[in-house]
């Protein structure tokens, strides 16, 4: 077995240099960490799932009265309701697009192989997951942090992974598929949401226009 197949599946016996460094940072078999970084990315899915059904409840409430609104001409409620709506479906479009890119990278780490496919997997998925946590700031409680851990995580596979298998990393290449990935969530999330969540058109302060609730 060489030793990239050994790092890959089993970790060798720690130096006490290696087991000074682990102490502070604990490196094991990249597999087995790369393996319990996509089960934590799925548990955030999950988290991400749960919410989206829970704002879906919320939209279809604020729907319904400013229907109700509407029809008793009651223009300034009608408003208020609507520019709640469109919050809502802010989140929502927000939660959505942050669920499909994580699936992504759960899907890429299933695939991964040998250190090379870590480092095309990897590299991409640190800026997706950058750019998950700061758009999950604020509205959902500890998935900042929780998503600040993974990511650290699969940094620190992801340099491993390079310095094991002496691999330079475009990271040219890996923020444009990133941006890539990313733009695919949020044009699938918007879809989504249109086929999903029903338009009206909401009374203006002229009560001879309307506008549609945005997303």
């Amino acid at each position: 077995m060489s030793i990239f197949a050994r790092k890959w599946v089993k970790p060798e016996t720690p130096s006490i240099a290696n087991r000074v460094k682990e102490a502070v940072r604990p490196v094991g078999p990249l597999k087995l960490r790369l393996e319990m970084a996509g089960r934590q990315i799925q548990t955030q899915v999950t988290k991400l799932d749960s919410t989206f059904v829970r704002l879906k409840e919320r939209d279809t409430t604020l729907f319904n009265k400013i229907v109700v609104a509407i029809r008793k001409h009651d223009t300034q409620m009608s408003i208020a309701l609507s520019n709640e709506l469109v919050e809502v479906r802010k989140i929502a479009k927000m939660i959505s697009q942050a669920k499909l890119a994580l699936e992504q990278i759960v899907l890429r780490i299933g695939t991964v192989q040998d250190f090379g496919e870590i480092a095309v997997t990897l590299a991409p998925a640190v800026g997706i997951m950058r750019n998950v946590k700061g758009g999950l700031q604020g509205v959902i409680p500890n998935a900042e942090n929780e998503i600040g851990e993974i990511n650290s995580t699969l940094s620190s596979i992801l340099v491993d992974a390079g310095q094991l298998g002496n691999l330079s990393l475009n990271f040219e290449s890996a923020n444009e598929e990133s941006d890539r990935i990313l733009a695919e969530a949020s044009a699938v999330a918007e879809q989504g949401l249109k086929e999903s969540f029903p338009e009206i058109g909401i009374p203006t302060e002229d009560p001879k226009q309307t506008q549609p609730v945005a997303f």
